[in-house]
């Protein structure tokens, strides 16, 4: 069995086991991780000159951006111009993943992931604090 396919394989398996058993913030986390990782999959094949990985990698992105945005729940905040504004960045944010892959831009991917990593550890924060108040 080739190695490379034998790791993909494992990770997969582990995926589906650590999803199987996460609670919806750590459902969050994951999917954060995998907008993360799939932006700079994005960038390091748009730096190779990979047209189609590049594409596809950033299509992932968006794809995972759009499942966060479906998650937000407006009967379940106190707080909607808050929600509207996470809404709204995420919007914001699928965008300018479009039009890095459309202009190749390298840039706008790191301010995206920069956004998302900001965005990620105000939600890490939050599982740190309610697991120091358990």
């Amino acid at each position: 069995m080739n190695p490379m396919r034998a790791l993909r394989q494992y990770q997969k398996v582990n995926s589906h086991a650590q999803i199987s058993e996460a609670n919806p913030h750590r459902l969050v986390q994951m999917l954060m991780e995998g907008g993360l990782d799939r932006m700079a999959q994005g960038k390091g094949a748009m730096e190779r000159g990979d047209i189609a990985l590049k594409g596809l990698m950033l299509g992932k992105a968006v794809d995972i951006i759009i499942g966060l945005r479906d998650g937000l729940n407006p009967e379940k905040t106190e707080d909607p111009a808050s929600l509207q504004q996470l809404d709204n960045l995420y919007a914001y944010m699928m965008t300018r993943l479009m039009e890095a892959n459309r202009n190749n831009d390298a840039a706008i991917i790191d301010e995206v992931s920069g956004l998302l990593s900001t965005l990620k550890s105000g939600w890490d924060a939050i599982a740190d604090h309610a697991t120091a108040n358990q």
